[in-house]
């Protein structure tokens, strides 16, 4: 058995272990692709477009209330007028700004990326985190490397 096979048996073994089933389903549908053979075509496609795919899907499901009608114009203004809603604006900002910091580090660094998935597999796996990891962290990561650089 080759070492990709292996190393996605063992991260299967801790997506069980850790009843993540998101990362379960990753894990199975990556195997799947391996074992019937479609991974010379199927994984760079993956690799090349699946983090668009994955924002895209994702902000679909963001604006989903919006598109039923459960939020409109009337809640985005009545939701302004908190605190936590000022925090919750202010921090999408921030964190949409790192993550475009993430793009450009993968896109200048791309052998980080290790790394980073290395990363989002514990947070994933152990601790029951969400895998929007290696985005963010590759955006932290580029702030960090910036922010050392300038000093």
């Amino acid at each position: 058995m080759d070492e990709p096979v292996l190393f996605l048996l063992g991260l299967l073994l801790v997506g069980l272990l850790a009843k993540n089933k998101s990362f379960i389903a990753a894990i199975v549908v990556l195997l799947a692709i391996k074992l019937a053979g479609l991974d010379q075509r199927l994984l760079p496609l993956i690799h090349a477009k699946g983090l668009n795919w994955g924002i895209t899907l994702i902000t679909i499901a963001v604006l989903a209330p919006i598109a039923s009608g459960e939020i409109g114009l009337k809640q985005l203004a009545g939701s302004l007028q908190s605190l936590a809603a000022w925090v919750a604006l202010l921090s999408g900002i921030l964190v949409a700004l790192i993550a475009k910091g993430g793009v450009t580090l993968l896109a200048n660094d791309p052998h980080i990326t290790a790394a980073l998935v290395f990363g989002t597999v514990i947070a994933v796996s152990l601790f029951h985190g969400v895998a929007v990891g290696p985005l963010i962290g590759a955006g932290i990561a580029y702030m960090v490397i910036k922010m050392v650089e300038y000093f």
